[in-house]
């Protein structure tokens, strides 16, 4: 299956831990990492607390805005897990026990039970209950969990994973590479950029319009700043995009401040 250049990547984070505070919220940082190696950029981010209605409402999205999404946390089987049913009520899907899922926690299970020492009971009720991990929106299909065994899942492009990291980051990392490898060179983003002293966000606006109007897949880019502990006030101001595309738009940018008289500072290439 073909991608197009619009559809953007997402993040949902989920838990109640990282509004209140308790813990900082690592994933954000980590995705954007996961994408620049691979020449992606993060198009959107949401954080929403353990709420199932809001869960729902931000799957909903997700699943309707066609983009390629992951969502991290939520997805274990204490009450304050709400991941797996909200996506399947976003989906209006039933939810069903995944047979390979089921394969793959029960091995878990044999594997912590042989650590410990002592038999593996399998009707046990703490481990039929762990069954309820491998619960997941009828036609999902799983991400292999290298820590642990116990999956993830996705549905179309959605991707559902564990809040812990250790998890998370290599199960998106294995999705990326496995789903989505076509889109790592197509959408690569490179920028350049330069610092402005003494010009004013509005007076530059009319060259910012002009250049995104010449240079399909190219966005320009004003980031000012009052109090810059090396440039002081100043606003850099940039182009990026399209990596064949950029050095047009740049020279562009530097002919049209020249034009304002502007006085220029370092350049920056990302």
């Amino acid at each position: 299956m073909g991608f197009t250049m619009t559809r953007a990547f997402g993040l949902i984070v989920v838990g109640d831990e990282i509004l209140s505070g308790k813990r900082a919220d690592k994933h954000m940082p980590k995705v954007i990492e996961l994408l620049a190696a691979r020449g992606l950029q993060l198009g959107w981010a949401e954080y929403v607390g353990d709420e199932p209605t809001r869960i729902t409402a931000a799957l909903m999205r997700a699943f309707a805005s066609g983009d390629i999404v992951f969502s991290t946390g939520g997805i274990g089987a204490t009450p304050d897990d709400h991941t797996r049913q909200c996506a399947a009520k976003a989906l209006r899907v039933p939810l069903a026990l995944h047979p390979e899922a089921e394969v793959l926690i029960r091995e878990r299970m044999q594997d912590t039970a042989k650590e410990q020492g002592v038999p593996y009971e399998p009707d046990r009720p703490d481990n039929i209950h762990r069954l309820n991990m491998g619960v997941f929106p009828q036609g999902a299909t799983i991400i292999r969990n290298p820590y642990n065994k116990i999956p993830g899942f996705s549905v179309d492009h959605v991707h559902f994973v564990p809040g812990f990291p250790v998890m998370a980051w290599p199960m998106i990392e294995s999705v990326l590479d496995s789903r989505y490898a076509e889109l790592f060179t197509r959408n690569a983003i490179a920028e350049k950029s330069v610092i402005v002293f003494g010009a004013m966000e509005a007076t530059l606006t009319p060259l910012m319009q002009a250049i995104e109007e010449t240079h399909a897949g190219i966005k320009v880019f004003s980031l000012p700043s009052v109090d810059h502990p090396q440039y002081g006030r100043h606003i850099e101001l940039g182009v990026k995009g399209d990596p064949g595309r950029l050095d047009a738009a740049y020279t562009q940018l530097i002919e049209g401040l020249h034009t304002f008289d502007a006085k220029l500072g370092p350049e920056l290439v990302r």
